[in-house]
């Protein structure tokens, strides 16, 4: 299924139905009076957080949402239905923006929330309303009340635990596919990922959560350059970043610092968020070149970063442990002092390999 994280719709809610004029005609009753009924309220607009749903796609083959027009009234009293609803089911993680694409008026962060966008026309009043003792046979009714329209956006972001940051061809789909069960397109040339993807981390059957791989970042991405920001905002709801970068390059002090820049450039909290800086591809390193390169990046970081290998497997449990204790440490489960063990891993009684 084609990824589609953006969409511009049109929506209306229904119209309210038109009140009747009618008059009750029966043999042998007379002055039967009016009798005409009301017409009933024009259709809603909702969005709706539903599960199984990863994508917008759905918004871009069809771009106008209309509610139904309320049923007009009818003789001997009979009130008009009310039209149908239309509801919008969107993935969960959906916000909906005004059409300046920048004001938010709703986040669809939770399964099952369900929010009225608009609400549908009253119904109009039938001739029986307006009868009284001056005027006891109206000749007139209400037409229904127009329902609201506008234009808003849908834009997605994915609800993710942890995320990967990285420059092209780091090797965080290969690490994404050895710590989950997702199959990301991987290849040896950059800008192989174009999409986001997720994927489940089942480290035990109590400990589990998502890690989302977004396409990589090049310098100049908050100006535009390559893909630029736009899937940035898939981990802006993380609780955590997992920086890859790829130990194979000549300078990695400088990737990180690459990204780093565009981190904060593009703000949203994210340069703010808790940052696991892995060294990435060791499998491909001398013991030496390991050494060096630690080196060099920790005179940038202060402290050492994790040393991994996606298609060995090399370090990888003792990453995601130490992301897993983030996780943890913002849904308020463990306290800062006790969230890892004097290693730096988040202590465990069960052993896990990719």
């Amino acid at each position: 299924m084609k990824f589609l994280d953006q969409a511009k719709i049109y929506i209306r809610a229904g119209n309210g139905g038109a009140g009747s004029v009618s008059f009750r005609r029966e043999k042998f009753i007379p002055n039967g009076g009016p009798d005409g009924g009301d017409g009933g309220r024009g259709g809603d607009v909702w969005i709706e957080a539903v599960e199984g749903l990863n994508t917008l796609i759905d918004y871009r083959y069809q771009q106008h949402f209309k509610a139904q027009t309320g049923h007009h009234g009818q003789g001997r009293q009979m009130h008009g239905g009310k039209g149908e609803d239309v509801v919008l089911k969107v993935p969960v993680g959906t916000q909906v923006l005004d059409e300046d694409k920048e004001t938010v008026l709703l986040d669809m962060d939770t399964v099952g929330m369900r929010e009225r966008l608009l609400r549908g026309g009253n119904g109009g009043w039938g001739n029986v309303r307006f009868k009284g003792p001056v005027n006891q046979a109206p000749r007139h009714a209400n037409p229904g009340q127009e329902g609201g329209e506008r234009w808003i956006w849908l834009r997605l972001k994915l609800i993710a635990d942890v995320g990967l940051a990285g420059l092209p061809n780091a090797g965080k789909s290969t690490f994404l596919s050895a710590a989950s069960a997702a199959k990301p397109k991987i290849a040896d040339y950059p800008f192989t990922t174009l999409t986001p993807n997720l994927g489940v981390v089942d480290l035990s059957p109590s400990e589990r959560f998502v890690i989302a791989d977004i396409p990589g970042l090049i310098e100049g991405a908050s100006e535009g350059a390559g893909l630029g920001t736009r899937f940035l905002g898939h981990v802006e709801r993380s609780a955590s970043l997992i920086h890859l970068i790829d130990g194979t390059q000549d300078d990695v002090a400088g990737a990180y610092r690459t990204i780093r820049n565009e981190l904060e450039a593009y703000g949203e909290g994210l340069a703010d968020k808790t940052e696991l800086v892995a060294l990435n591809k060791i499998d491909a390193l001398s013991e030496e070149l390991r050494a060096e390169k630690t080196a060099e990046l920790a005179t940038v970081l202060g402290y050492e970063p994790f040393l991994v290998s996606g298609v060995s497997g090399e370090g990888v449990p003792e990453l995601l442990r130490a992301a897993w204790a983030e996780v943890r440490r913002t849904r308020g489960e463990i306290e800062d002092e006790d969230a890892l063990s004097e290693d730096g891993v988040s202590p465990t009684t069960e052993e896990w390999t990719p």
